[in-house]
């Protein structure tokens, strides 16, 4: 290649990188971050500059989306989604589904407190879970289905404490801010941790998991929009470029005991 052919091909190469339209997506680190920098060169190829924004809680990038200083959000399932359009009152809606992560109670750190089954969980034991509407509601269904209480039928996917009906363990339960749980694991019995802070703490649900929420799991992470742009181009782009084989296959080769598990 000539001199005048190299500087053509880098003129263009500018001209592209000034011209891509910006998607700027906020997400939890682990697993999204993670898979949202996984695509970023596949959606320059299609024109688009991903930015990819980290937030480590879950209020913060749904404010920061319908204000319009994000794109899009990729960090939270549909139940937590509709939630928290109805609390705050707010316009986000589902631009697509991308994966699972299996939710599982988690025994203590605390060497004093460790058991190695739900059986050996004693009365009276300590259960830290999220305080956010849906995902303490998760919980507590997750509970249920491990045998440890009953719920108020009616008390559905938002559940709260006061809906247990039956308890006999006599179980303590530690509401808290999901991120915080795997934190505070030395100092509880149990806890019950959603998959994007229990993996960056190093928690395996197969492998450390007391009882693991089952694969038919409603909660399916979605990438988040303020309602009216989900047909967008870039928007589209974005949920084409994570619904791809090379995703797909990332994910089943990063997390080969299934902590995240793709729904496409």
């Amino acid at each position: 290649m000539n001199i005048s052919k190299i500087i053509l091909s880098i003129a263009f190469a500018a001209i592209a990188a000034f011209s891509a339209e910006v998607i700027k997506v906020g997400a939890t680190p682990e697993p999204h971050a993670s898979i949202l920098n996984l695509v970023k060169g596949d959606l320059a190829k299609a024109g688009y500059e991903l930015k990819v924004v980290e937030f480590t809680d879950y209020v913060t990038p749904n404010e920061a989306l319908e204000s319009g200083e994000l794109d899009a959000n990729y960090f939270q399932h549909l139940p937590y989604l509709e939630s928290f359009n109805k609390e705050k009152g707010t316009h986000l809606v589902n631009a697509g589904g991308i994966h699972v992560e299996p939710f599982a109670l988690y025994p203590s750190k605390n060497s004093k407190k460790k058991v190695k089954s739900l059986a050996n969980l004693k009365k009276g034991a300590t259960i830290a879970i999220p305080n956010d509407p849906t995902n303490e509601g998760r919980a507590l269904l997750l509970l249920q289905a491990a045998g440890l209480i009953k719920l108020d039928p009616k008390s559905g996917i938002t559940a709260t404490p006061i809906d247990i009906t039956e308890n006999p363990k006599k179980l303590k339960f530690k509401e808290l801010e999901a991120a915080s749980l795997p934190r505070i694991l030395q100092d509880v019995d149990a806890a019950a941790i959603n998959g994007n802070y229990a993996i960056p703490a190093g928690l395996n649900a197969s492998s450390h998991g007391l009882f693991v929420e089952n694969a038919s799991s409603p909660y399916v992470n979605v990438i988040a929009v303020k309602a009216g742009n989900e047909k967008s181009a870039k928007i589209q782009a974005l949920v084409n470029a994570l619904k791809s084989e090379k995703v797909k296959n990332w994910i089943k080769g990063k997390y080969t005991k299934g902590e995240v598990v793709p729904v496409f």
